[in-house]
């Protein structure tokens, strides 16, 4: 079946479940202390939007744009469900948010991501990130892998 993103609120039942999943994940591999999550409240922010992949109507993947000012935003909250993994969602994901950050006029997208993903790297690298030293106002952790991108 055909995966499908689009933007969506994050004040769904079964987004939340993801969100859940994904700060469940995080917090394997990461000490709490070191996890910056957005709550699905703080998501469904203006500053904020929300893309949701789904197949055959479940979530299965998300990821969000929080824009900072009129030039940064941030890539937050990419997941896709394990058993979804190696199809390039979280790739798909990322191209979304960037058309996104585009066209709305934002110069630079950043982030901040675990020491223990590099899978995740690996997609964000493949998009064209670079990493960098520590973002916005994270602080610089053994914990945490910064990258950046200019638009």
């Amino acid at each position: 079946m055909a995966i499908e993103i689009a933007v969506e609120t994050p004040l769904q039942d079964d987004v939340r479940a993801l969100v859940e999943e994904l700060n469940a994940t995080l917090l394997e591999l990461t000490p709490p202390e070191h996890c910056y999550h957005l709550t699905v409240e703080q998501m469904a922010g203006d500053d904020t939007t929300v893309f949701i992949a789904r197949e055959d109507g479940q979530a299965i993947g998300c990821g969000a744009l929080k824009r900072h000012d009129a030039r940064v935003g941030e890539v937050k909250r990419m997941y896709t469900r394990p058993s979804h993994r190696g199809r390039k969602i979280g790739a798909k994901i990322v191209e979304h948010v960037e058309t996104l950050a585009r066209s709305e006029g934002l110069k630079r997208l950043v982030l901040e991501t675990g020491d223990r993903h590099p899978a995740a790297w690996t997609v964000y690298e493949r998009a064209g990130f670079s990493r960098c030293g520590p973002v916005l106002d994270y602080p610089d952790s053994e914990w945490s892998v910064f990258y950046e991108k200019s638009l």
